[in-house]
């Protein structure tokens, strides 16, 4: 990581060390918790708010696009222009963003105030993690990062069941409203006691236009996918398809072309980096796929408020809060192969348990075994999947590694969130009934844990376990379910606070 402009001194126990962490996690929280309660509110918008199933698609999904599209470029303006700066910039354009959501009067608005929730999500995600390095002494940043996870698990934990005590209380509109107060508490903390840091290596031009086309690759791709099972084969869907391809490809080219892009594609001469992106794009497609059609399942088939729909999904998380730190051991011992082998294969096994879940179904007998085998899954491959995407790399690259992952599991979830249904023949209305949705969503689950088996295999056959094993990564306590954590750069530092290694930064060309 590269030098900042007020070297990390602070401690832990300190009063300023202690907000730090307070407006760390409270921004943090926000997203997380949007990531959480949505689904859960899914059907309860589209009653009010009269929307397809199309319309309730893109409320996840246009905030997925923007995040995804921009998340490396918030962290490279984090590193020029002050990380404290643009995170407090963040929260509160998710804050307002937030507010317009909860006051949407109809589906076209509330999208397009979700694509906007994504920007400020772009720009606080990155600098959460970022603030803590640059701020505490290093004798005491594992602690700072420790009880950052740990705290943002416990927000994790709780955000199904505050999602759906709020949608079935005071509705729907309160799981965006309450990200007001939370902002209005982290804002003025973090100006107040939070030290700003920058990097004073960071220069050239953002790599805007890399930004641009990825955004828009996976507007005109998701377009295409959720706009097909109404519009069919039509020279639309067609058209947005094959030009989403193009862009995409155009991408590629300028990201290949420039000196300092937002993805440098050389990173993917690393077969073990290749092998785990792909492993990433497997198991976060399924995972999005599964939690946008769950709640629904729970919901629409099988008669559970939106608070028992929340509740019943906690066992997974609770899982990944109490036993990530042993899996990120046991992938130290053994390597990550095996764990990146076998915690697919349990998910997939999970998903097809969620079959079983019908009308009137009993929680311990049919939910309760799903989402357990489930969440033993998750908690069996996300910490060595995050741990071995650093050691892929050189360690002056290992943020911007992590970054691209992250990236690339959101990006995978929008697109399984809108192809999903498509290929599980589900119609425009197809939530508004309790037999046609049981239906598509039988057909669905064997489909996500298809791409589970599929990125199990390919964890078998390519990914290979380090001479020097794995380092240990930031997902200690609580491993993020709609992406891998962000890492920060693991380079050292000389006694002047320089890094050892100038690396490439994200987004800066």
């Amino acid at each position: 990581m590269a030098e900042i402009e007020s070297a990390g001194g602070l401690r832990v126990k300190s009063a300023t060390g202690r907000w730090v962490l307070l407006t760390t996690v409270l921004g943090s929280s926000m997203a997380m918790l949007d990531s959480t309660v949505v689904n859960v509110a899914l059907p309860r918008i589209g009653k009010d708010l009269d929307a397809d199933l199309a319309g309730l698609q893109w409320t996840v999904n246009a905030y997925m696009l923007t995040l995804a599209g921009l998340i490396l470029l918030g962290g490279a303006l984090g590193d020029r222009y002050g990380r404290r700066k643009v995170f407090v910039i963040g929260v509160v354009w998710f804050a307002v963003a937030s507010l317009l959501c909860g006051l949407a009067p109809n589906a076209t608005v509330l999208i397009a105030a979700r694509a906007l929730q994504g920007i400020g999500g772009a720009l606080l995600t990155p600098g959460s993690l970022a603030l803590i390095q640059a701020s505490f002494h290093p004798d005491d940043r594992a602690r700072a990062v420790g009880l950052w996870s740990g705290l943002g698990g416990i927000g994790a934990a709780i955000g199904p069941f505050l999602g759906g005590w709020l949608v079935d209380g005071p509705g729907w509109r309160w799981a965006f409203l309450i990200n007001v107060p939370l902002a209005a508490l982290c804002v003025p903390v973090a100006l107040r006691h939070v030290p700003e840091s920058k990097d004073p290596q960071a220069h050239g031009r953002f790599d805007v236009l890399g930004a641009a086309l990825a955004a828009v690759a996976l507007a005109l791709v998701t377009y295409a996918l959720i706009e097909a099972p109404e519009q069919g084969a039509s020279a639309v869907v067609i058209g947005c398809a094959v030009v989403g391809v193009l862009v995409a490809g155009a991408f590629l080219y300028v990201e290949r072309t420039r000196a300092e892009p937002m993805m440098p594609l050389t990173l993917f001469a690393s077969r073990q980096f290749s092998a785990i992106n792909v492993v990433t794009l497997c198991v976060y497609a399924a995972f999005a796929g599964f939690f946008f059609l769950a709640a629904l399942q729970l919901q629409v088939v099988s008669g559970y408020s939106a608070l028992q729909a929340g509740t019943a999904m906690l066992p997974t998380t609770a899982l990944m809060l109490f036993l990530s730190a042993r899996s990120g051991e046991l992938a130290q011992r053994i390597g990550p192969r095996i764990p990146l082998t076998v915690g697919p294969l349990l998910c997939a096994a999970g998903m097809l348990l969620m079959l079983r879940v019908g009308e009137r179904p009993s929680y311990v007998a049919d939910v309760l075994p799903a989402v357990v085998v489930l969440g033993m899954g998750m908690v069996t491959l996300v910490a060595p999947l995050t741990a071995t995407v650093l050691a892929s790399v050189d360690a002056g690259r290992a943020g911007l590694a992590s970054g691209i992952n992250n990236a690339a599991a959101r990006a995978a979830g929008l697109i399984a969130v809108a192809a999903l249904p498509l290929l599980a023949g589900m119609g425009p209305d197809a939530y508004r009934s309790a037999a046609e949705f049981g239906a598509t969503f039988r057909r669905a689950m064997p489909l996500c844990a298809g791409v589970l088996v599929l990125g199990a295999l390919i964890a078998f056959v390519a990914v290979r376990n380090p001479k020097g094993g794995v380092p240990e990564g930031e997902c200690r306590t609580h491993c993020g379910v709609a992406a891998p954590p962000l890492e920060p750069d693991h380079t050292d530092r000389t006694e002047h606070g320089e890094a050892a290694d100038r690396g490439e930064r994200p987004g800066l060309s």
